[in-house]
């Protein structure tokens, strides 16, 4: 497992994972370096709205299209930090990286103020907190059973897991990429 890079895969855990913040979920990879992974849960959303949270953060959210949606938890690395996963569009934030092709994350707070007039992305999830992983963790927990990973192949198909997917089917969404049912895993690994 030395030198994989997962930046883009989704990170399915495997029905042996009991860690409550991890237990049943699909994370999103969006880097995956010798430093470590980090990536955001896409299928937990919170019980805050995205109106509460601009209030929260003093942005007056002019948009009302986005106002019911619920922002996710992404993860128990920074609870109170905001992450934006969405796709690339014109238009430039301070602190964005680049994941895949038309796929980005941004984390500082002028994409929060588009957004709030409905001039940000059209498709993005909001989330709080991330998942991290120091060099070499990933690949362990792989080994151990503990996630699938697997990558859509191609845009399209990852936007629409991404955004369009409701939370409560996009792990299904994402273990038919791998053509396997959740309901045949097994939480017991098997080393040849």
């Amino acid at each position: 497992m030395e030198n994989v890079n997962l930046t883009g895969h989704f990170l399915i855990a495997m029905p042996a994972m009991t860690d409550p913040f991890f237990e049943k979920s699909v994370t999103f990879i969006c880097t995956h370096t010798q430093d470590g992974a980090m990536g955001v849960i896409i299928n937990r959303p919170s019980d805050v709205t995205y109106e509460t949270l601009f209030e929260k953060i003093n942005v007056e959210l002019l948009n009302g299209m986005v106002a019911q949606h619920h922002v996710l938890y992404g993860g128990p690395v920074q609870p109170e930090r905001g992450f934006v996963l969405h796709e690339t569009v014109a238009g430039e934030w301070d602190s964005t990286i680049t994941i895949a092709e038309n796929t980005a994350l941004t984390t500082s707070k002028d994409i929060l103020e588009s957004v709030a007039i409905g001039a940000g992305p059209e498709k993005m999830l909001l989330t709080l907190g991330y998942a991290g992983w120091t060099p070499g963790q990933l690949e362990e927990e792989i080994k151990q059973n503990a996630w699938l990973s697997v990558q859509a192949k191609d845009v399209e198909t990852l936007h629409k897991i991404l955004y369009e997917t409701k939370h409560g089917e996009k792990l299904n969404a994402t273990m038919a990429l791998l053509g396997v049912d959740p309901a045949m895993l097994s939480d017991v690994a098997g080393h040849a």
